[in-house]
């Protein structure tokens, strides 16, 4: 039989390929002895070979990674490559075939109290990208990490925050009195929409006069990696009004084709660490981050009426409910009407 108890009150599963011995497990009870005999006798009948599995976590993680070297963008190995740090031992230097889900839910629960929660659901993937691959390697029969969740975190997300038209304006004068080539480029930024690695990659080409003035925005230039296609895939226009165009149009004299739109003072490539250095964006920035004004030029078209079906093209939504975001922010017609009667309300006497 399969499985016998031990007289230490245990239970012993051993696995043969016919009469060969292949490996064995002790296990609490006699149940969990016999499910882990029952899927590893299914897996040697599909062509898992259980010994293939012995192959410890750790050096298995390091092949799948080698295989996806130069399959994926440089950002994401070099991501996915952390895994490498943050692997607890306790999963690290198992057997690939013998990790249950048991195991990477614990290591799941310790990521949450330490790393945020979108963080974790990151790691998640990846771990399952690997058990994935040793699925397809036949080092094991199934993904564990399919029957985990991670924790939700009751920790309130930073939202976004927009300058309004008047604070836009008071921080382009702010930044103007330490660099005024980079006041213009916030400026710039703020009315186009703009994401931060899509300015670092605009190249003068991509300004267009003919038949209408606009930018076309094709690849985007994230730090320390190399450039590549925007975040949704698609090259996308963003239109430029008449207060605009005579600023890109300085941006762009006397430069070729292929020479970068938005620049620093000196001519060099963007960078944020260097730009909120010489800008003081922690104060003069009024606690926003670079990409709320991204937002700023959301919410600045909306306010202009510019339709969202409109915002939604010239900020490369694939999704109009992405773009709705910024219409509830604002507040729809419905909000506005209610705060008219409640006003109303309010000046024939009551509450």
């Amino acid at each position: 039989m399969g499985v016998s108890k031990h007289t230490s009150g245990r239970w012993r599963a051993v696995l043969k390929n016919g009469r060969t011995y292949v490996q064995s497990k002790n296990f609490d009870t006699r149940r969990e002895a016999e499910a882990w005999l029952a899927r590893e006798r299914a897996a040697l009948a599909g062509g898992v070979d259980p010994r293939a599995g012995q192959i410890i976590v750790r050096k298995a993680f390091a092949t799948y990674m080698e295989s996806r070297r130069h399959t994926v963008a440089v950002k994401t190995y070099r991501s996915d490559m952390e895994m490498v740090k943050l692997m607890p031992p306790n999963l690290g230097n198992l057997h690939v075939g013998r990790v249950t889900d048991r195991e990477v839910q614990r290591v799941l629960d310790a990521w949450s109290r330490r790393y945020a929660e979108s963080s974790v659901r990151r790691f998640r993937a990846v771990l399952s990208g690997f058990f994935s691959w040793s699925v397809r390697e036949r080092l094991r029969i199934d993904n564990p990490v399919a029957r985990t969740r991670v924790a939700r975190q009751l920790v309130p997300t930073q939202g976004m925050q927009p300058f309004t038209e008047p604070e836009l304006d008071e921080v382009r004068a702010d930044i103007a009195e330490y660099d005024r080539h980079l006041a213009d480029v916030v400026w710039l930024l703020a009315w186009t929409g703009l994401r931060w690695s899509e300015a670092r990659e605009l190249r003068i080409a991509d300004f267009i006069e003919v038949p209408m003035p606009r930018l076309v925005v094709r690849r985007s230039a994230p730090e320390s990696v190399e450039a590549k296609s925007t975040k949704s895939g698609r090259t996308r226009h963003i239109p430029l009004s008449e207060e605009l165009l005579p600023l890109v149009r300085s941006m762009a004299k006397d430069k070729g084709p292929d020479d970068l739109l938005i620049t620093s003072s000196g001519g060099a490539r963007l960078h944020a660490a260097a730009f909120k250095r010489t800008t003081r964006w922690p104060v003069t920035g009024r606690g926003r981050r670079l990409h709320d004004l991204r937002h700023t030029a959301a919410c600045l078209w909306l306010a202009a009426g510019v339709p969202a079906s409109t915002v939604q093209a010239w900020l490369g939504h694939s999704s109009l409910q992405t773009t709705q975001i910024y219409v509830h922010y604002l507040g729809d017609s419905a909000d506005k009407a209610g705060l008219d009667f409640l006003n109303r309300r309010g000046h024939i006497g009551g509450t």
